[in-house]
């Protein structure tokens, strides 16, 4: 869910997203020249910062065996997530990867290759259904015990790719759409998931275990989910590359829903050609999810034939005249975004637009209360869950509160439970107004403009992780656009701001991944600006 933008709707009614935005970690928090690292073996771990394909490269070669990446990947939760840092990130190992490894090992012997992703560890998002041994609880305790008889789509097509899902990551609780003062990457189930790069700050979300793993090397790529952000925001301050789809490209059926409009899963890699290699994987159609149909002869096999170091070149990109904040090393790292796009041969366009999207913050959170309650509903009706209706879910957090709720609670279930149907007048109207006009302001401004794309900082670095006021985001984010419109949008390192990721989006119009995908490798081999963490304990 979008950072902080429903911190309360009578605020949302009153004033735009950027100026709702607290400003908490951007400005006030002070660089400590004394923070130490935590004693790790960051250097020493032999699959640091490893690629698919040079992991494809060690597994043609027989210099590992699939089972073997297995083991150290896992040796590497076990050393980093449980202990030394205690990232937390990982919320349940698979217990069957081994033996998938084992499998995947003999189908190469026998000279059979499902692509690239053959015998590939991968994590995935604990609101993802996998029919094995491991639980779908969204975070959730009122969810604890729901193992899926069926296999999400995305799934699926993992599993037929070859990959092994080692386990599955920790994430703000229902999608961080339980309270209006959470702290995002914390849930009932599994506790607070830390940022690699300074311990006591936040990892954004809700795909905060995803983003916090792939960037600490616990796995080479991991899948995230996003309604408003949550691909994105923990992309951008874990110092990866984060690709939220367009709406329709990759299937929603078998994952726990937040809204129908804005829902979508989505790659998270440590380089934009991991994370083109896996949306070719996971994007299809479903006939289980309409909206899929939608992208039929729009979807792209293979996504790494858009992988151009000089895709930059003649294309013009919009970026918003009005500064999002006023913290000069944020500015600072888009002017040098905005220097380096001319010099791959960019044409930078100013636009006026973001505050176009002001109006629309309320409208967006009536649609997905609306939504949330009747994809939960339908969720939960056919689940292996010991709750089989929202209400259920609330009864149960009110009945187990100091476990369920012991810092911030549920309102947002709350007023989600209270609203009608989707037939309900007051939806509809909400609905024309967020996703509609959304849509209309992009369209008009890409056509009037004659855009390639928009781009900017995606979310300023992270705050401190805060239980008692929940999170305090900076007033930089550029996650609502793309994101109420169901445009594609994807984020790539673009340095460090307090010792922490600050990152670049770019995004675009529906079905334009492939366009995307380009810009961003372009600016991605120009600047170079992935670190790795540092797992310093704190600032101070």
């Amino acid at each position: 869910m979008k950072r902080r933008s429903f911190l309360t709707t009578a605020t949302l009614a009153s004033a735009g997203l950027t100026t709702l935005l607290v400003t908490g970690c951007t400005s006030s928090t002070k660089k400590n020249e004394d923070s130490l690292p935590v004693e790790v073996s960051n250097e020493a771990f032999e699959l640091n910062e490893e690629t698919i394909g040079s992991l494809r490269e060690k597994l043609t070669s027989g210099k590992y065996t699939s089972e073997q990446l297995v083991q150290l990947y896992l040796k590497r939760i076990e050393d980093i997530d449980k202990n030394g840092p205690k990232l937390n990130s990982v919320i349940e190992i698979n217990p069957d990867a081994v033996v998938i490894a084992v499998a995947m090992d003999k189908e190469l012997k026998a000279g059979k290759s499902r692509g690239p992703l053959h015998g590939i560890p991968v994590l995935i998002k604990d609101n993802i259904d996998t029919a094995d041994k491991m639980q779908t609880t969204a975070g959730s305790l009122a969810m604890a015990g729901n193992i899926a008889s069926k296999d999400a789509f995305v799934v699926k097509k993992l599993r037929e790719a070859g990959a092994i899902i080692i386990g599955k990551t920790n994430l703000s609780e229902w999608a961080n759409f339980r309270s209006t003062q959470s702290c995002s990457g914390w849930s009932s189930r599994a506790g607070q998931t830390k940022n690699p790069y300074i311990l006591d700050h936040n990892p954004c979300g809700s795909s905060a275990g995803s983003g916090t793993a792939v960037s600490a090397n616990l796995c080479v790529v991991a899948v995230g989910t996003e309604t408003d952000g949550s691909i994105v925001c923990p992309a951008s301050v874990n110092g990866i590359v984060g690709i939220k789809p367009t709406v329709g490209l990759v299937s929603r059926s078998g994952i726990i829903p937040i809204s129908k409009t804005q829902d979508t899963a989505g790659p998270m890699a440590r380089t934009v050609t991991d994370a083109a290699i896996l949306l070719g994987e996971m994007a299809d159609v479903d006939q289980d999810d309409i909206v899929t149909l939608e992208s039929k002869g729009k979807a792209q096999k293979d996504y790494t034939t858009f992988l151009d170091a000089n895709a930059l070149q003649g294309k013009r990109i919009g970026i918003e005249k009005k500064p999002q904040g006023n913290n000069k090393y944020i500015n600072a790292l888009l002017d040098d975004a905005v220097n380096l796009l001319k010099k791959q041969g960019a044409i930078v366009v100013e636009i006026d637009y973001i505050e176009k999207f002001d109006a629309f913050g309320q409208a967006e959170f009536e649609v997905l209360q609306y939504e949330f309650k009747d994809g939960l509903n339908t969720y939960l009706a056919t689940a292996n869950a010991k709750v089989k209706t929202l209400k259920e879910v609330i009864d149960y957090n009110s009945s187990n509160e100091d476990k369920a709720m012991p810092y911030f609670k549920q309102e947002t279930l709350e007023s989600s439970n209270a609203k009608k149907g989707l037939d309900d007048k007051e939806y509809l109207k909400a609905l024309t107004l967020s996703f509609e006009g959304s849509k209309g302001v992009l369209k008009a401004v890409f056509e009037e403009n004659k855009l390639d794309a928009i781009c900017g900082i995606t979310m300023g670095p992270a705050c401190s992780i805060d239980m008692i006021y929940g999170d305090r985001w900076g007033g930089y984010s550029l996650t609502s656009p793309a994101a109420a419109s169901g445009y594609p949008h994807i984020t790539v390192p673009n340095g460090m701001a307090y010792d922490l990721p600050v990152g670049l989006s770019f995004f675009g119009t529906p079905y334009t991944e492939g366009k995307l995908i380009g810009l961003g490798y372009a600016y991605e081999q120009a600047s170079k600006k992935r670190l790795k963490p540092a797992f310093k304990p704190s600032f101070l």
